[in-house]
């Protein structure tokens, strides 16, 4: 942001650089007030005829507080190390008394508003907490102390809440300031001890913004370089573009002023204004009336420039730099709200309707129910996830086959999925179990059963674990999706959210329930009218003459350890020599090659990928083929509106003319 006004590198006066910038703004002369005749001359002049308006606009947006909008406003910020004379230079534009102690008197940010007024008689008011109070002149220091009470608690803590001080009164500048509580390092009774970070925090907030003219008091008794809010300021304008200093005290260290304000060593670009403010009991007029005179004739005061002493100078100064910075402000101010506005309406417009009555709740609940329910559709169902992109936790199909997966290989890799370990082994064990009066060569029914159960028992937890799993997923889901489409109305949100929640745990509970009762529905009995089951069973048992021989090694010699068999592998066969009778290993390897087969199919059934269970949900031939003949029925009829309809306007047209 360039600068509000440059310093004359001769003199430090001051000069208005912006107008050349800014044509369409007309310029704005500054009347010339000087040596005694300036303690005649009021603080005011004609200028501010043309500031008012403008002012008047940035007034009315502060009263509207924009800020709070994110739109930044010219604002002129007063700070100063405590004890600087921070409140009696504003005393001295104001023309009022302003509350003063020892230690810090200004607690709260005080918005100053300065407005002239040509009626006689002086009206002050305080506006704060929503609410404005007139105030009496000789009251004010007391109006302004028990209104901070009220907004910072009464002892001496500090607040960000600001106050607000309108004075109306002939002759006083037209301005409109923020007195910022002075600052100190070391706490006094009854501080916080981070009571400098506190300050520090609020200074900053204020002087931050690029839009801000920062009006920095300083003492002439002490160094420059070592005040704390030089240093504040250097921090967000390092140039001094935006800053302007006013030197007070000049009376108590006059000795090497004019070189601390002609040297700049702390880059104060705007310039300096020496000023000396009402000391005691003075009267307004008595203070300039000795400020002037003290200008004029102290040796050491009298050798600065005199279009950078006094009050009056400090008063035009600020008045210009302040018309210059709304004018240069205005149109981006102007920009930024309709921005601002625009946004705000679109995003009111895109929120739901404000309900009123039973009747609106009513529509907006089914409303977001019937989203809700579209959305779960494509998220669980049709495998469309345009509403959520990014998020890959919502794809549901996705999910879905990845759980399939995952229960698939564990299925194939469980061990009793390991056909070849301990081969025959349970078989053999089960038979001598179910030994009894029967018929040769029939394999006992309890044998079978026994051993169904058994492997039907072992891997009975991964269904229930997947299908657990699945409405564990489907829960999380269905919560996000709610929360999505009733984030605008909390009651709905918690009551619908609750109800889905029982709902998928009451599904839940049946769906698992449905689970168990189909794997001990597997242990009653063996059963299966799959063709590929008897092929199965055919082949593996063409084998069996040959795998008999193996173990009884007749004519061979050294004995084998292991025989391969085909859709088997390798199976170890030493431990079976131990069985001389070789019809419980022919009715073992019976046995066995039955359970091979009947889980060979159930295992088809899962396919490598889940692709067994992918396919049960492959519609009918004829259902397919039903759905494209309506696709293609509705393309040719929509094809045939469109062209009737276009003849149609061509008769039309045709009659037309005819008429």
């Amino acid at each position: 942001m360039g600068s509000y006004d440059e310093a004359d590198s001769g003199s430090i006066g001051v000069i208005n650089d912006y107008e050349d910038s800014q044509p369409a703004t007309p310029p704005m002369e500054e009347p010339k007030v000087v040596g005694a005749a300036a303690a005649q001359a009021p603080i005011i002049s004609s200028y501010n005829d043309k500031i008012r308006p403008l002012l008047d606009v940035i007034d009315r947006l502060r009263l509207l507080m924009v800020m709070k909008e994110g739109i930044q406003l010219p604002t002129i910020v007063v700070v100063g190390d405590q004890s600087s004379g921070k409140s009696s230079v504003l005393e001295s534009l104001a023309g009022v008394n302003l509350p003063r102690s020892q230690g810090i008197c200004t607690r709260v940010p005080l918005i100053i508003r300065l407005q002239n007024h040509a009626r006689q008689g002086l009206e002050l008011y305080l506006e704060y907490n929503g609410k404005t109070v007139p105030v009496e002149e000789p009251q004010i220091a007391t109006a302004i102390n028990i209104a901070t009470d009220e907004v910072a608690g009464p002892g001496k803590s500090i607040s960000d809440i600001p106050l607000t001080l309108v004075v109306r009164k002939d002759g006083v500048p037209d301005l409109t300031m923020v007195d910022l509580p002075g600052i100190t390092r070391v706490p006094v009774h009854g501080q916080p001890d981070n009571i400098y970070e506190q300050i520090r925090d609020i200074i900053m907030q204020y002087i931050t913004p690029k839009e801000s003219i920062i009006l920095n008091v300083l003492s002439a008794t002490v160094d420059f370089s070592t005040c704390e809010s030089i240093r504040m300021s250097q921090q967000v304008d390092k140039n001094g573009e935006r800053t302007l200093a006013v030197v007070t005290k000049v009376d108590r260290a006059p000795e090497g002023l004019v070189d601390k304000v002609t040297a700049d060593d702390v880059n104060i670009g705007l310039g300096y204004v020496c000023v000396r403010n009402r000391i005691g009991d003075e009267s307004y007029e008595e203070a300039r009336k000795e400020e002037a005179r003290l200008f004029e004739t102290n040796a050491h005061l009298s050798r600065i420039d005199k279009s950078i002493v006094g009050v009056h100078v400090l008063a035009q100064k600020l008045v210009r730099i302040q018309a210059n910075a709304i004018a240069k402000c205005l149109p981006e101010i102007v920009k930024n709200i309709s921005a601002k506005l625009d946004a705000n309406v679109s995003e009111l417009e895109k929120m739901p309707k404000a309900l009123t009555s039973i009747a609106d709740a009513t529509q907006a609940m089914m409303r977001i129910i019937q989203a809700a329910k579209e959305s779960l559709k494509k998220l669980l169902w049709r495998g469309e996830f345009d509403e959520y992109p990014e998020d890959n936790t919502k794809h549901g199909t996705a999910r879905f086959v990845e759980m399939l997966n995952r229960f698939s290989d564990e299925l194939h890799n469980c061990e009793e999925s390991n056909l070849s370990k301990d081969f025959l082994t349970e078989e053999i064990k089960g038979l001598e179990d179910a030994r009894g009066i029967e018929l040769p060569n029939f394999l006992p029914c309890e044998a079978v059963l026994r051993i169904l159960r058994r492997k039907v028992e072992r891997i009975s937890y991964l269904p229930i674990k997947l299908s657990e799993k699945y409405w564990d997923y489907i829960d999380d889901v269905v919560m996000s999706v709610l929360t999505r489409h009733s984030e605008m109305y909390y009651h709905l949100k918690v009551s619908a959210k609750g109800a889905a929640h029982n709902l998928v745990q009451k599904l839940r509970e049946q769906s698992i329930n449905r689970v168990k009762e189909i794997v001990e529905m597997e242990k009653l009995t063996g059963y299966t009218c799959n063709p590929d089951y008897m092929m199965e069973w055919n082949k593996l048992m063409k084998q069996q003459d040959h795998f008999i021989n193996q173990i009884s090694g007749t004519n061979m010699r050294p004995l084998p350890c292991s025989v391969d068999l085909q859709g088997l592998g390798e199976i170890q066969i030493e431990h079976l020599r131990k069985h001389s009778d070789v019809s419980i290993l022919q009715q073992a390897f019976d046995l066995k090659m039955r359970m091979v087969a009947y889980w060979k199919v159930f295992k088809e059934l899962m396919g490598p990928d889940g692709h067994g269970i992918k396919m049960m949900l492959v519609e009918s031939p004829a259902i397919v083929a039903k759905r494209e003949k309506l696709k293609n029925s509705i393309k040719v009829l929509k094809e045939s509106k469109d062209s009737v309809a276009k003849i149609m306007d061509r008769i039309v047209a045709y009659d037309a003319c005819l008429v």
